[in-house]
Order: structure tokens, then sequence, then C-alpha cells
């Protein structure tokens, strides 16, 4: 499993990427990270930031709810078989 969710439990827009996965199907690695920012040293170290949402597919970092929903759709739609 490639891709990583970085969040906080109460986040609601982190809600929202995880129904989704869950939706789609798709695997991935939780890490919740602490309340204060300060503290997330963890996904300061992945996109820069200390701020989540954060997802990390590969080499691909997505800080934004909208951007991490398309790149999610896009995903699953390419994981699924061909018709044929």
């Amino acid at each position: 499993m490639s891709m990583t969710l970085y969040h906080v439990h109460w986040c609601p827009e982190c809600d929202v990427v995880r129904q989704k996965l869950a939706e789609l199907r798709l695997s991935y690695k939780e890490v919740v990270v602490p309340d204060l920012r300060p503290q997330r040293k963890e996904v300061f170290a992945v996109s820069g930031q200390y701020y989540v949402l954060v997802l990390q597919d590969a080499d691909v970092v997505l800080r934004v709810t909208d951007d991490i929903l398309a790149h999610l759709e896009s995903k699953a739609e390419a994981s699924r078989p061909a018709n044929g």
C-alpha cells in the first residue's frame, strides 16, 4: 500500500476523505498526528507544513481536500477492470 493519510480525528475534512477511501475500497496507511501543530513533525517532513489533511501517494503529496478526492477517484477508476 503506497498511500498514507495524515490526519487528526476531529477534522471534518479528514472524515470526508476517510469516507471516500472506504467507499472506493482503497487501502492506505493511517497516521493520526498530534493535535498541537508544532508536534506534527512527521507530517511536516512529508509536506513541508504542519496542517492536515495530507495524503501521500508514492511521490505525490496532496494538501487540499478537493485535490485529494479527485486523486482518489482517479486512482479507483484506474484500478477498475476494463469492460470488454
